[in-house]
């Protein structure tokens, strides 16, 4: 397949992943010009192999959080499955201490440039977890989740919205778009790339009136 670069987009990723997820983003970004690229703790290794939660996909990951920055991509989603619990975990956690993990550590670096425009961050399922292990990062905002994470989420401060007496499929609330599971993935990444080239046209734009203000 060809790729016309309009730019890239970051997946967090870990063992036990969402693999109806890792298969639709692997070919519906592509196929709309952004490239995707899986990210997570390499534990020193130059690259690591992690299976999806139903055993048969494999994502062979080569970055590493401490190597980037978020604003190197144009979108960064945390991808479904148990894949976020896994990156919250601490090997040397401490009484009244934030989480240090190195995933929680880059989410800090996300949220930052999520709120400052300069990127959308996606989660779908349980990938919420993440945002659950610095409940900082997620008072107040409004979400959508898998059912199972409800309590998770609101104990964290987020505000889960409903819709029929479920969660509602999809979510936008600024720069954040969340989903309730891979039963709505098709929903979830038609929005998440509405959002994402909303910003892309903003920036465009912006570059564009700036470079005709310029005096010759």
């Amino acid at each position: 397949m060809t790729i016309t670069s309009k730019g890239k987009i970051g997946v967090l990723i870990a063992e036990y992943f969402g693999e109806v997820e890792y298969q639709q983003f692997n070919y519906f970004f592509p196929k709309h010009g952004y490239k995707v690229e899986y990210i997570s703790n390499l534990l020193d290794q130059d690259k690591l192999t992690f299976k999806g939660q139903e055993y048969i996909s494999e994502a062979t990951v080569t970055i590493d959080f401490k190597d980037i920055e978020p604003t190197d991509y144009n979108g960064i989603i945390l991808i479904g499955g148990y894949a976020m619990d896994r990156l919250r975990y601490q090997v040397t956690p401490a009484p009244g201490q934030p989480n240090q993990s190195p995933a929680i550590k880059f989410l800090r670096k996300v949220v930052i440039a999520m709120d400052a425009n300069k990127l959308k961050v996606g989660t779908i399922c349980h990938s919420l977890w993440l945002f659950c292990a610095a409940p900082e990062l997620l008072k107040g905002r409004k979400v959508t989740c898998i059912h199972n994470i409800i309590d998770d989420v609101e104990n964290a401060g987020g505000i889960v919205m409903y819709e029929n007496g479920q969660t509602q499929p999809v979510y936008v609330d600024g720069s954040l778009i969340s989903a309730r599971h891979p039963g709505v993935i098709d929903e979830f990444i038609t929005v998440f790339l509405k959002e994402l080239e909303k910003k892309d046209n903003l920036m465009t734009t912006a570059i564009s009136r700036h470079t005709l203000s310029i005096p010759s």
